[in-house]
């Protein structure tokens, strides 16, 4: 399990409701064809010993046959792996990382990925990417600075001031508030010093049952605050939503929760073909 040591909460925040209290709304994002679309490549190998780049999305559909069996793609006869096929989804590839997600296309959660960062809502990234944490981070950080594709770092820095009224904390400048922001956030690039990123899914379900607790931790604390203001709803229960592409990586994680108390709080969603839907 990879355990996620950037984050050192100092202050707690989230969405806040239309009446001034927190709407318990996370969120849990796998990065690839979710969010962004980008153009890192898998590289596996034909039946001639020659490397062939495969798509993110293209690898979704083909991983549980690579190495199993001959199939065609690209024109290709795709026999297996390469060696290190996932070189650039590992620290080799950190810096085309931060370049490429501010090229890449859209994906299906982005919508929701932009909600959740200009209400300040607090989410994860649950990637089988093996990146340094730290590079996921900055990534997000250049998105917001940027208010790339509807990302308005003025609204964040808007609702923020809300949670820090909340909360009675003390004034900080917009630029103290977003990095403040930005710390506590989770990143989770699962197969980062383990794993493999052929077979992620157990590996994001210890990510997201460390990201759940700390939800849990934070939501006390916010009912607590909720009391002490006389602001106690019975609706104060957290919910987190996940979303991935890969309709495996769902079903596992969906499994995996049931009959589990975090089973209340989780929403799943895949976003396989382009199209979000609940499971």
């Amino acid at each position: 399990m990879l355990k996620n040591k950037l984050n050192n909460p100092t202050s707690v925040t989230e969405g806040i409701s239309e009446v001034g209290t927190p709407d318990m709304k996370y969120y849990a994002f796998d990065w690839d064809d979710n969010i962004m679309t980008m153009p890192t490549k898998i590289i596996v190998l034909d039946n001639k010993g020659k490397e062939v780049g495969m798509s993110t999305e293209d690898f979704a559909n083909y991983r549980t046959k690579i190495g199993k069996e001959p199939f065609k793609y690209l024109g290709k006869e795709i026999v297996g792996f390469a060696e290190d096929p996932f070189r650039n989804f590992r620290e080799a590839g950190n810096r085309d990382f931060i370049i490429d997600s501010m090229n890449g296309k859209i994906g299906p959660a982005w919508d929701d990925f932009v909600e959740a960062i200009n209400n300040g809502s607090i989410f994860s990234i649950i990637t089988a990417r093996g990146h340094n944490p730290e590079i996921l981070k900055q990534a997000i950080y250049n998105m917001i600075l940027a208010n790339f594709n509807g990302i308005n770092k003025e609204l964040l820095s808007k609702n923020l001031r809300k949670y820090r009224d909340f909360m009675d904390e003390d004034e900080k400048s917009n630029s103290e508030l977003i990095k403040d922001y930005m710390e506590l956030n989770k990143y989770y690039p699962v197969t980062f010093g383990q794993g493999s990123a052929a077979n992620p899914e157990e590996l994001k379900v210890d990510a997201m049952k460390d990201f759940a607790n700390y939800i849990r931790e934070m939501s006390t604390n916010l009912h607590k605050k909720a009391m002490v203001k006389n602001k106690v709803s019975n609706k104060f229960l957290p919910t987190i939503g996940f979303s991935d592409d890969d309709i495996r990586n769902v079903e596992v994680m969906k499994k995996s929760f049931e009959d589990k108390p975090e089973s209340e709080m989780l929403r799943m969603y895949s976003t396989a073909g382009g199209k979000k839907k609940k499971i």
